[in-house]
C-alpha cells in the first residue's frame, strides 16, 4: 500500500495551492485528480468563458506576473497557467485517478482509488464547491423531444440542437450564456429567479477594486452577522467577456432575450413561470444600490447610478414546442457531496463541519469552500491566504506527532 504524509484530493486552483506551500514546507505529499490539473476547468465550463474576476484577483501566490492585471484571462489562459504553475514546482500530481473512499482506520486514512488505495497522515478535501450538478425537481420532467443540458456540459451554441433555448436561471453563468446564445442568432428565454445585479465599472473602476476598498474581500465569516446565509450569497453577475462589458437583465432585454420569473414547472410540454421577476429584478437592484453606496461613501462624494430596471411580469408559460424551444439550459449551480468521507465529517445536512477548513475528525482538512475564512476563500486569487493556514497547520500537527513519538 503507498503512503504518504498528505494526501489533497483535488489539482484545481486550491489543491495546487496547498501543494505549493507543503512543497515549500519539504513536506511529503501527492495530490489525487480525476482527470488533469484544472480539469473542472477544461471540461466543466463552456468554450468562450472568460473570467469575471481581473487578472489581479486570478493570480495564485508565487505565480508568475500577469502583463495587465486589469485584464480578464480567458479559460485557455488560466487552463495553461494552472499547468506551468504545477511544473514550476514540480506538483506531485496523480492524474485520472478518482477517490472512492477516504477511511479512518488505524490513526490514519485509507483513501480508496481505482488506482489502488492509499495510507495517508492526513487528507485535505480541495475539490472546491462544485462538485455535484445541481438540478431541480423540474429538469427531470422536461418534455420529450427537449434536450436538458446542465450548463456545465454546455460548450457552444454551435453544439446545440437547432432551435431556441429556455435558460433557466439568472446567476453570472445563465446570463453570460444567455447573451452569448442570442448574440448566436437562438430565440433565447430566460427563468430568472432570486439573482444580484452589479455594474462592471462605478466611477471608472473596477467593481472588484471598490470591494477592496471597503474590506469585503478581507471580511471574515466571523465578522458577518449571519454566516450562513453569507455562503449561499448570490454572486454578483458580471463577466470579463469583450473586456468586461456591462451584464443585467436589462442589456439580455434589449438584446432581445425574453424575460420570464422563476420556473415553477411544466404542464405537458408548456413551461410555466412565477410571476415574480419585477419583485426579483427590484431586490437585485436594491442589494447593488446598497453596494453602490458604500462606495461612494469610501469616495467622499455621491455619484450618479444605474437606473433601476422596470421590469413586466414576462409570460405566464411557453409552449415550448410552438415556440421552437429545442433546448432547456440549467443555469443552476453546483453543490457538494462527502458521502465519501469519515464519519462525522459533516451535519444533518450534509455539509462539511469545519473551522477554518479544519474539520472535527482529526487530519482532515478542507479548502476551497464559499467564504471558508475570508470572502475570497473559493476564488483563484484568494485561495491562498487558506492554504498557507492549512499548511502551517498540518505541518504542525505533524511535528507535535513526531515529538510524541519521539
Amino acid at each position: 500500500m503507498p503512503r504518504t504524509d498528505t494526501l489533497i484530493v483535488g489539482a484545481g486552483q486550491a489543491g495546487l495551492a496547498l501543494s505549493r506551500e507543503l512543497t515549500l514546507a519539504g513536506r511529503d505529499h501527492v495530490l489525487v485528480e480525476r482527470g488533469r490539473v484544472g480539469e473542472r476547468w477544461r471540461t466543466g465550463r463552456w468554450d468562450s468563458l472568460t473570467l469575471l474576476t481581473p487578472n489581479w484577483l486570478s493570480r495564485l501566490p508565487g505565480d508568475a506576473p500577469i502583463a495587465d492585471p486589469h485584464a480578464f484571462m480567458t479559460r485557455d489562459e488560466l487552463i495553461a497557467r494552472l499547468g506551468a504553475y504545477a511544473a514550476s514546482f514540480a506538483a506531485p500530481v496523480i492524474g485520472r485517478t478518482r477517490v472512492h473512499a477516504v477511511r479512518r482506520r488505524g490513526g490514519a486514512f485509507h483513501v480508496e482509488t481505482d488506482g489502488g488505495t492509499w495510507r495517508a497522515e492526513g487528507v485535505v478535501v480541495a475539490t472546491g464547491a462544485a462538485d455535484r450538478l445541481r438540478l431541480p425537481e423540474s429538469a427531470a420532467a422536461v418534455p420529450r423531444g427537449v434536450l436538458s443540458l446542465h450548463a456545465a456540459a454546455y460548450r457552444s451554441p454551435g453544439a446545440l440542437p437547432d432551435g431556441g433555448v429556455l435558460v433557466v436561471g439568472a446567476g453570472p453563468t445563465g446570463q453570460q450564456l444567455a447573451l452569448e446564445l442570442r448574440r448566436a442568432g437562438r430565440e433565447v428565454v430566460l427563468a430568472a429567479g432570486r439573482h444580484a445585479r452589479m455594474i462592471r465599472r462605478h466611477r471608472g473602476i473596477d467593481a472588484w477594486t471598490w470591494l477592496g476598498r471597503i474590506g469585503e474581500l478581507e471580511r471574515t465569516i466571523d465578522e458577518v452577522r449571519d454566516p450562513a446565509a453569507a455562503r449561499r450569497a448570490a454572486s454578483l453577475v458580471l463577466t470579463g467577456a469583450r473586456g468586461g462589458e456591462r451584464l443585467d437583465l436589462g442589456v439580455l432585454r434589449d438584446a432581445g432575450v425574453t424575460l420570464a420569473g422563476r420556473l415553477l414547472g411544466w404542464a405537458g410540454s408548456r413551461a410555466r413561470f412565477a410571476a415574480d421577476l419585477p419583485e426579483s429584478a427590484r431586490a437585485a437592484d436594491a442589494r447593488m444600490r446598497r453596494l453602490l453606496a458604500r462606495f461612494d461613501a469610501q469616495a467622499g462624494s455621491p455619484s450618479a447610478w444605474p437606473a433601476a430596471l422596470d421590469l413586466a411580469p414576462g409570460p405566464a408559460e411557453l409552449d415550448l414546442r410552438p415556440a421552437g424551444i429545442g433546448t432547456v439550459l440549467w443555469a443552476t449551480g453546483f453543490g457538494r457531496r462527502y458521502d465519501w468521507l469519515p464519519d462525522g465529517a459533516t451535519d444533518a445536512d450534509g455539509e462539511l463541519v469545519h473551522r477554518r477548513g479544519v474539520t472535527r475528525v482529526p487530519g482532515l482538512y478542507a479548502l476551497g469552500l464559499p467564504f471558508q475564512h475570508r470572502r475570497t476563500s473559493h476564488m483563484i486569487g484568494g485561495v491562498g491566504a487558506d492554504a498557507a493556514h492549512i499548511a502551517a497547520v498540518i505541518t504542525g500537527a505533524r511535528r507535535r506527532a513526531t515529538a510524541i513519538a519521539a
